[in-house]
């Protein structure tokens, strides 16, 4: 393991570190517009949800890291104090790279990129009409982290309006992730796509909580043959299994030798209360 001061770092090796560290980020498509009406349109990755209630989206376009001068999209928020930020699937991925582009403020990055603009109702920006959810916000703060090259400046806004496409709905209205195809940024030019292929689900411990490893007994959590996930789900049950239950699991395996291979395959099946008894 390598042990990197950020301090001893330019800012290009720097950024290049944190930006493969911390991936993948969601992409915020941010549409604004300057005081003469000159819409401008340009993609962040320094961007997440921050709170529900009220509605919070932060992102962040940062200083040039070569000149250190601020970029359009910061400008015009200044002046407006308002931007539509427009989530990123897969089919727009290069228009969406294309507007990333050091055009001049006064070129319209709508029409240099081709998507269409779609008036707001509470804002002025416009939303990208190809973008699968729109939301038009209010700024609530900006909050400027440095005056050098690369320094980000957060801006803080409050979401009033979003607009959902039907396609990208399932069962009761709610956004079904199988459809949205999300894209998301690495490092270097590498990028990530949210489809089916790439996810997996996950149940939270909410309605239950878990023992922990620390309360697995010693041969399993010091089995060498199991892995620190398969250590996490088992440790995920909310009380260790009885006497009885162990006995009824082994009279089903007695004629299997390798346990953590059997214990394995029942993890992958969720049959995770099994595979403890098997390892018990």
């Amino acid at each position: 393991m390598i042990t990197i001061n950020p301090a001893e770092q330019t800012i290009p090796q720097l950024q290049r570190y944190l930006q493969g560290a911390v991936a993948p980020r969601p992409i915020a498509l941010a549409s604004t517009i300057d005081k003469n009406g000159t819409r401008n349109l340009a993609p962040f990755s320094f961007y997440n949800i921050f709170s529900s209630n009220p509605p919070i989206l932060v992102f962040s376009p940062a200083r040039s890291g070569r000149t250190a001068i601020q970029k359009h999209t910061y400008n015009n928020i200044k002046e407006t104090s308002q931007v539509v930020i427009n989530a990123v699937n897969y089919e727009m991925l290069h228009q969406m790279n294309l507007s990333s582009s050091e055009f001049e403020a006064d070129v319209d990055e709508f029409e240099k990129s081709g998507f269409t603009p779609l008036k707001s109702q509470l804002v002025k920006p416009y939303r990208v009409k190809e973008s699968p959810i729109q939301f038009e916000c209010e700024v609530k703060q900006i909050v400027e982290l440095g005056k050098k090259g690369g320094a980000g400046n957060l801006i803080i806004c409050e979401i009033k309006l979003m607009h959902i496409s039907l396609r990208v709905l399932g069962e009761n209205n709610e956004i079904d992730q199988t459809k949205i195809d999300l894209i998301a940024r690495m490092g270097g030019n590498w990028y990530c796509r949210t489809n089916p292929q790439s996810m997996f689900e996950v149940a939270k411990p909410i309605s239950s909580i878990g023992i922990g490893v620390d309360a697995l007994p010693d041969k399993i959590k010091n089995n060498k043959l199991l892995s620190g996930n398969q250590l996490g789900l088992l440790g995920s049950i909310d009380k260790l299994p009885d006497f009885d239950e162990i006995d009824s699991i082994k009279k089903t395996f007695i004629n299997e030798s390798n346990k953590e291979n059997i214990a394995n395959k029942l993890l992958e099946q969720g049959e995770i209360k099994k595979a403890l008894c098997v390892l018990m």
